[in-house]
């Protein structure tokens, strides 16, 4: 990347256009998100859809050959489709490189009996449906955490509030943390606020909010926000790669999603879909050096958080027992 000291910050074709009488408005520094991660940093990165051992390797492998830097790796079809041996791999090749696992908490509306996740209105969602399902996700964080995994997915909002009380309580290791899934994704401030109060360490929101509606989440609650920068397209193939450096400025603390339209979905994942989840996997890293090669020409590559970083800082919760 451009050294920062080097390149000043501009907006993407800015020069050009007001040279035709097409400025833009002056940049108004209340827009700017007031908070960071704890190390500093103002954003991370996350590659997503790495559903097992052999497309984590070909991830890692692919962001060497093009120097882009990993934070998060996260996992979409969930703990219960992977072996213990399959985890531990992963816990460990992630270690090596330096970027956090991310796995995916149990069973899910959408794979399960109930018939309204495939009516029109989309009934409950992917959220967790009846007792059995709320235990699958719990026992899935527990055989997760034994295994060596620190950071969980969760798509349900009682799941995240159970696994924070198991955190608060000892169960599960205190620097575990939880990351909101995109396919729940809260879309304005309060409710952001409350999915942090629950015990969210990091919330993906829809990559169809404005970059006003990130302003407004930042003005209710610092916890990190994960953003698609390209999102698949049943979240609605939404590309964003010109807004990169205005979602940092107003979004921060926050993950880059590099994810990828135009893929057919590959959850849950098997061998019957191993080539098109390797290719897909190296093309999300692909898509990763062009966001980092388009912050860097607009000089707005700097305030990345130091790999290795995972944790969130100070956030806001409900009281987890009965003693707060």
């Amino acid at each position: 990347m451009s050294d920062p000291a080097s390149t000043p910050s501009r907006r993407p074709g800015e020069a050009a256009l007001a040279s035709l009488g097409y400025a833009a408005p002056a940049v108004d520094p209340a827009d700017s998100s007031p908070h960071a991660f704890p190390d500093g940093g103002t954003w991370r990165t996350e590659i997503p859809s790495v559903e097992g051992p052999e497309a984590l390797a070909a991830v890692l492998k692919e962001a060497t050959r093009l120097d882009v830097p990993i934070h998060r790796i996260s996992q979409g079809s969930g703990v219960w489709m992977l072996t213990d041996s399959e985890i531990t791999d992963m816990v460990g090749a992630c270690a090596e490189a330096g970027a956090e696992l991310c796995l995916f908490t149990g069973p899910r509306g959408t794979w399960d009996i109930g018939a309204s996740t495939r009516s029109l209105s989309g009934g409950a969602g992917l959220r967790a449906r009846g007792h059995g399902a709320l235990a699958g996700c719990v026992e899935d964080a527990l055989r997760a955490s034994e295994l060596g995994v620190r950071c969980l997915l969760v798509a349900d909002e009682g799941v995240l509030w159970l696994l924070h009380r198991l955190r608060a309580q000892g169960t599960l290791p205190a620097d575990t943390t939880f990351k909101v899934s995109a396919l729940i994704g809260p879309v304005n401030p309060a409710s952001v606020a409350v999915h942090e109060r629950l015990g969210a360490d990091s919330v993906n929101i829809p990559s169809d909010l404005t970059l006003e509606h990130l302003t407004e989440i930042r003005r209710s609650s610092g916890v990190p926000l994960d953003f698609y920068l390209e999102a698949p397209d049943d979240l609605g193939g939404y590309v964003r790669m010109y807004d990169a450096a205005e979602l940092i400025r107003r979004g921060a603390p926050i993950y880059l999603k590099f994810g990828l339209s135009k893929a057919p979905g590959i959850y849950p994942y098997g061998g019957h879909l191993r080539d098109l989840t390797l290719q897909s996997a190296k093309e999300r890293v692909r898509r990763g050096r062009l966001a980092l090669d388009l912050l860097a020409r607009l000089g707005a590559d700097r305030g990345m958080s130091p790999l290795g970083s995972r944790l969130p800082g100070p956030l806001h919760r409900f009281p987890a027992t009965e003693a707060d």
